[in-house]
């Protein structure tokens, strides 16, 4: 299900791009036309344990579905674009070792998909492709660069400098997660389990579980220090709707947190504007600690910047939710088509 209006292909801007976002559990599709408007989508299961090949064969029925319902064939579509979670080989188009997905490592994934699909694929990290989302149609579309953090299981991110997606020699552009926050020894560890003092140990999902469990364990007074063991960033949100003040405090926390690594974000490449998406908002712009949260974030930044930078540096939740994975993905596949004209 995806939560944007879908557009008539008669009303359809031409020409057409196909968007595929692959998680961990599902791997969502979308029909976008020029402007970034869905024209259909459908959502299919990994099944990770039976691989990429596999999953690659009913990306392209469900593919092939969303033309047919659409009265259209593939030679309409011009080009698909895909985003994958994990290390990858961007320009060589493969899948090195994504974590969550150990039945696909060093997997040539786009000539499959290109094989099954039979129209050229652009690949990019899923992160990046939510960013690029995000950017074309969502939070940053007024803007020509942004910086995107996605806040989830871990700290993902993307980073588009004047139109351009920052991909990297290594294909790691925009891993925003990992960038230091704390260079003390006994720094947090963070959640693929190798990097200490990284900004996904303590702004991440686990990352505040693991924290808010230390919290609690040497003593903090909060309504949740009676199950310890079953903490999730989630509860801990619940429990500030409630007026609990540890869990509001631990919220603005996080925020800090969050700020130093925006800071070191913004003053090596000046994008203007911030977005924050994933799962993990504390109820993102709809509710009094979601905005609490943002704003300690803002305040953060602010208390770390120059004037100048201050002024003209917005930060802000993103808006597409889980749909900027697979427009960004299409919007991918766009800029490419463009710029081989």
């Amino acid at each position: 299900m995806t939560d944007q209006k879908i557009t008539p292909v008669s009303h359809a801007k031409m020409p057409l791009f196909l968007g595929i976002d692959v998680g961990g559990t599902g791997i969502k599709i979308g029909l976008t036309d020029d402007q970034g408007a869905t024209l259909d989508f459908i959502a299919i299961e990994t099944l990770e344990p039976q691989g990429p090949e596999d999953a690659m064969r009913r990306v392209n029925i469900a593919c092939e579905e969303i033309l047919n319902r659409c009265g259209l064939s593939k030679k309409q579509v011009l080009r698909a674009g895909l985003g994958t979670p994990g290390s990858q080989d961007i320009r060589k188009g493969l899948l090195l070792q994504p974590p969550n997905h150990p039945h696909w490592h060093h997997f040539p994934i786009v000539k499959c998909l290109e094989d099954a699909l039979g129209m050229p694929v652009s690949y990019a990290n899923d992160a990046n492709a939510a960013a690029f989302g995000e950017f074309w149609v969502g939070t940053g579309k007024v803007h020509d660069s942004m910086v995107l953090l996605t806040l989830g299981t871990g700290v993902g991110g993307g980073v588009i400098i004047d139109n351009e997606l920052i991909v990297g020699q290594n294909s790691f552009g925009g891993e925003c997660g990992h960038m230091i926050i704390d260079p003390s020894p006994n720094a947090r560890l963070c959640a693929w389990g190798g990097g200490r003092g990284h900004l996904e140990a303590y702004a991440s999902a686990s990352g505040v579980t693991a924290r808010a469990r230390d919290e609690l364990r040497a003593g903090a007074q909060s309504i949740l220090a009676s199950d310890i063991e079953k903490i999730t960033a989630k509860k801990i949100y619940e429990a500030a709707e409630q007026g609990d003040a540890w869990s509001l405090s631990f919220i603005e926390q996080t925020g800090e947190y969050l700020a130093i690594g925006i800071t070191s974000m913004v003053h090596m490449v000046d994008p203007g504007l911030v977005v924050l998406g994933g799962a993990m908002n504390f109820g993102g712009p709809n509710s009094k600690t979601g905005q609490r949260f943002l704003e300690s974030v803002r305040n953060g930044f602010r208390e770390r910047t120059f004037q100048n930078v201050k002024a003209g540096t917005t930060i802000e939740f993103a808006s597409l939710g889980a749909d900027a994975g697979y427009i960004g993905a299409a919007g991918i596949a766009r800029s490419d088509y463009h710029k081989a004209l």
